[in-house]
């Protein structure tokens, strides 16, 4: 068997595989033996079948699946021997008038090649690495929320000034039918909580969404409508009570501090105040870096610059799947897929420039800290590191949990590179100013 290469260009190779009939003679003559030792033909005693008549009815189908066998291992040994980065799988090249009745074939398949590249993560960009604080108003907000969550519910027949209001926001016409509660202060305007005060169970107040909250953000939630929608959304929706509620607010002492942190963890409205602070900022941090991973993600994608084989890989789209695609619908895929298979490309330079590995200590220390949390958000404090341990090694037998898992924690130590290394600048910002980066609305 000979393989030859081609170089079309860079991003394009023709493979050339020679089959000579010494190549698969030995291996066909094998397998029709062994049919003809069990085959049960009418008019002949098993294992006395003539071979002329096994060769007749088996031996373009044996002759053809032994020589696919021969190409496949002998292809897959050449690509790792010539050590070639190829996208996508080789394809055969399809010959229509093919010839299999002569003894020596020859076979062709087009090959993708990864494009050669290098990642600067030193260059010059704009990017910005939030660090979310949380400030007074979200401060003395929660506490509020915390004195209200603890207090004593008072249910009411009417509103007034201060109550919150159950109901459901509804817009036949644009799909809208939401079931929200409602404070009478989230109003922009004060002649829209005035509209409520007076109202009973059962009432219905008609409201305009443009400039009903001071946020348009807030719609999202309220109204349960999408991001791209609550920009300028200038619809009429209805409310419809069915609850109000006062609420006596609970008492800042040691009895509610105890509730909330454990006995003496916190003894002080200044105390509470820094244990919120504290572990606010600590989710936060997980958004903002979140945040920059994707960021810096959507930076190289747009800056490292490459050719893809992008012929190749549309046609090997078309033929991957289980059921062949149209050109235009490959097309499409490939629209689509892109992006993700440069980043794939970046990424495994990364990984191998950096030498970034995942050991098995990694993941078995990086499961223990997620079964710890999980233990801890079900009360479990302290729990013995026989039960942890136990729990670990039964997700890490799972290999769909241990490949989530990998990723996650390649995700940990790309951002910690990117950390290190991306030159972004650092901004201090609100959670509020937060949200609007994250939609492009905040002004660097």
């Amino acid at each position: 068997m000979n393989i030859t290469r081609n170089n079309v260009d860079a991003l394009n190779a023709v493979v050339t595989v020679e089959v000579s009939k010494s190549d698969y003679a030995g291996k066909v003559e094998k397998t029709l033996a062994d049919y003809r030792k069990n085959a049960a033909i009418p008019g002949f005693r098993k294992g006395a079948v003539p071979m002329s008549l096994i060769q007749k009815q088996y031996g373009k189908a044996v002759l053809l699946e032994e020589v696919n066998k021969l190409l496949q291992e002998n292809l897959n040994t050449y690509l790792v021997e010539e050590k070639l980065d190829i996208l996508g799988n080789p394809l055969p090249k399809v010959t229509e008038d093919f010839n299999w009745d002569v003894e020596d074939y020859k076979f062709e398949f087009e090959l993708g090649l990864a494009p050669e590249f290098k990642v600067d993560l030193a260059a010059k960009n704009s990017l910005i690495q939030y660090k979310i604080v949380a400030d007074d108003k979200m401060l003395n907000d929660q506490v509020a929320r915390i004195q209200k969550q603890y207090g004593k519910l008072i249910a009411k027949d009417t509103v007034e000034e201060g109550n919150d209001v159950l109901g459901i926001f509804a817009s036949e016409e644009n799909g809208i039918n939401n079931r929200t509660t409602l404070s009478l202060d989230v109003f922009k305007d004060k002649k829209t909580a005035k509209a409520f005060i007076g109202k009973k169970v059962g009432d219905v107040i008609s409201l305009k969404t443009k400039g009903l909250f001071d946020d348009d953000h807030k719609l999202m939630d309220f109204l349960a409508v999408g991001h791209d929608a609550v920009h300028g959304l200038d619809i009429e929706v209805t409310f419809t009570i069915d609850e109000v509620t006062t609420h006596e607010p609970a008492t800042l002492d040691q009895e509610l501090f105890d509730k909330l942190f454990g006995p003496k963890a916190v003894t002080s409205v200044d105390e509470l105040k820094a244990k919120i602070k504290e572990d606010a900022e600590k989710q936060f941090e997980q958004q903002a870096d979140q945040k920059f991973l994707n960021d810096v993600t959507e930076f190289l994608i747009a800056n490292t610059k490459f050719d893809l084989p992008a012929v190749f890989l549309k046609k090997w789209i078309q033929s991957a799947g289980e059921n062949p695609l149209t050109a235009d619908e490959a097309e499409a895929e490939y629209t689509k897929s892109e992006n993700g298979l440069r980043y794939q490309l970046i990424e495994g330079k990364i990984i191998t420039e950096n030498s970034l590995q995942i050991t098995f200590e990694d993941l078995k220390t990086y499961t223990t800290e997620i079964i710890k949390k999980q233990m801890a958000q079900f009360g479990q404090m302290n729990p013995t590191d026989e039960d942890v341990q136990g729990i670990v090694a039964r997700v890490m037998s799972n290999q769909d949990e241990v490949r989530r898992l990998s990723e996650q924690v390649m995700n940990e130590k790309m951002l910690n590179l990117f950390k290190d290394k991306v030159k972004a600048k650092s901004k201090e910002v609100s959670y509020d100013d937060f949200i609007k980066a994250m939609y492009g609305e905040l002004k660097h």
